[in-house]
C-alpha cells in the first residue's frame, strides 16, 4: 500500500470506531525515528460520531523487522495503558487495531501530543536552567508514578515477573543475545562478568519504561507532554529505570549534566524519594548504568547485524553498529571510575 492508500484506509478505520458520518485526511506523513516501530502522524476531520472536529494523532506500527526483546504492538498498547490509568504523562490511547487486513500490519492509534523529543535540541539551548531543573524533577515524579504498578497486574499477565534477581536475569539475557553475534567481543564479556560479580539486591519489582530516556518523551513549553516508545516495558526492578536514563549514552554530548544530558542526579533523586518515600541509592543507579551500556551495546550490534544480513538495508542501523568502540570505551571508564575491579 502507498502512504495515499493507508492514510485513507486509516480514514475508514476511524469512522468505524468512532461512528462518524465521514473522516477527512488532513495530514499524513511519516515521523522521523523509529527503527525498531513505525510511526506516523495522521491529522484528521471527523464529521460527527464520538470525536468530533479536527484531532492529530499517531499511528503506531510494526517495521519491516524486530527486535527479540520488543513487545508486540497488542501488549505495547496495554502497557500504554497501565501507564495512562497510573496517571503517567502518556499519549491518551485510543485503539489497537489486530486486523492487518486494514494497512497490512498491526497498528495502534494515540492522540499526537505536541512539543519536540528531539535529544540534541533539549541540550543545547532548548531550555532554560530553570526549566531544565524542573524537567528534572518532574522525570523522578513521571518515574515514581510508574512505579507504583507492580505485579501482579491483570492487564499485564503476559509480562514475566522476575523470579530471581532481575540484575542476574539481565546479565543472562544478554549473555544469550551476545552469543548470536557472530565475532567476539571481549569488552563486553568482561563487563557482564563485572556486573554478574557486582548484583544488587533489588528493593521492588515494578513496572519499569525499559527506554526512559531523553529523545523518548516529549517536552512542550519546558514540561513532559507525553512519554513514548513503550516496546520494552517490563517488571524489573526501578533502578533499572534511573540507571538507563543517567547513561553516559543517553547524554547527547552533555556529559557533565548526569540525567539525560539534561540537568543533574540531585534532583531526580530528591523528586523520586520526595514521590516514593525512599531514598534513592546512587551506588544503584551507578550499577544500572553500566547494565544500560551494556545493553546499548549489545542493541547497536543487533541493530547492525538486521543492516547487515539483508533483513532490513538500513543507513541509520549501520550507523548504530559503528558507535560500539565508543560504548566501550565509556564502559570501561565508568567500571574504573567506581573503583571496583573484575578480578
Amino acid at each position: 500500500m502507498n502512504a495515499n492508500e493507508i492514510s485513507q484506509a486509516l480514514a475508514l478505520y476511524i469512522q468505524r470506531q468512532t461512528g462518524a458520518a465521514h473522516v477527512r485526511v488532513l495530514a499524513f506523513s511519516r515521523l522521523s525515528g523509529g527503527a525498531i516501530q513505525s510511526n506516523y502522524a495522521l491529522s484528521v476531520e471527523c464529521e460527527g460520531g464520538l470525536l468530533p472536529g479536527p484531532h492529530e494523532l499517531v499511528v503506531r506500527s510494526d517495521a519491516p523487522s524486530q527486535v527479540d526483546a520488543s513487545l508486540t504492538r497488542e501488549q505495547e498498547f496495554q502497557v500504554l495503558e497501565a501507564a495512562y490509568e497510573a496517571g503517567v504523562t502518556v499519549p491518551r490511547p485510543l485503539w489497537l487495531c489486530a486486523d492487518t487486513s486494514v494497512i497490512g500490519r498491526v497498528f495502534c492509534v494515540m492522540l499526537r501530543v505536541p512539543g519536540t523529543a528531539s535529544g540534541r535540541q533539549l541540550v543545547r539551548g532548548a531550555l532554560t536552567e530553570s526549566q531544565a531543573q524542573h524537567l528534572v524533577r518532574q522525570l523522578g515524579y513521571e518515574l515514581a508514578r510508574l512505579h507504583q504498578v507492580r505485579p501482579p497486574h491483570d492487564r499485564l499477565a503476559f509480562l514475566p515477573v522476575p523470579t530471581q534477581s532481575p540484575a542476574l536475569a539481565r546479565v543472562q539475557e544478554y549473555r544469550n543475545a551476545l552469543s548470536q553475534i557472530p565475532e567476539p567481543h571481549p569488552v563486553l564479556e568482561w563487563a557482564l562478568n563485572w556486573l554478574q560479580d557486582h548484583a544488587p539486591d533489588s528493593p521492588a519489582i515494578v513496572l519499569c519504561h525499559g527506554d526512559f530516556r531523553t529523545g523518548n518523551y516529549m517536552v512542550h513549553e519546558g514540561r513532559i507532554s507525553g512519554i513514548l516508545d513503550w516496546e520494552f516495558a517490563a517488571f524489573s526492578d526501578p533502578y533499572e529505570d534511573l540507571g538507563w536514563l543517567c547513561a553516559r549514552s543517553w547524554r547527547f554530548g552533555a556529559f557533565e549534566k548526569a540525567v539525560g544530558g539534561v540537568g543533574h542526579k540531585a534532583d531526580l533523586f530528591q523528586a523520586y524519594a520526595d514521590a516514593t518515600g525512599q531514598a534513592v541509592d546512587a551506588g544503584k543507579v551507578l550499577y544500572w548504568e553500566v547494565m544500560g551500556m551494556t545493553r546499548w551495546a549489545i542493541i547497536a550490534l543487533q541493530q547492525a547485524q538486521r543492516h547487515l544480513s539483508g533483513e532490513q538495508n538500513s543507513l541509520e542501523l549501520a550507523l548504530t553498529g559503528r558507535l560500539l568502540p565508543e560504548i566501550e570505551f565509556d564502559l570501561l571508564n565508568q567500571i574504573h571510575q567506581m573503583g571496583v575491579r573484575h578480578e
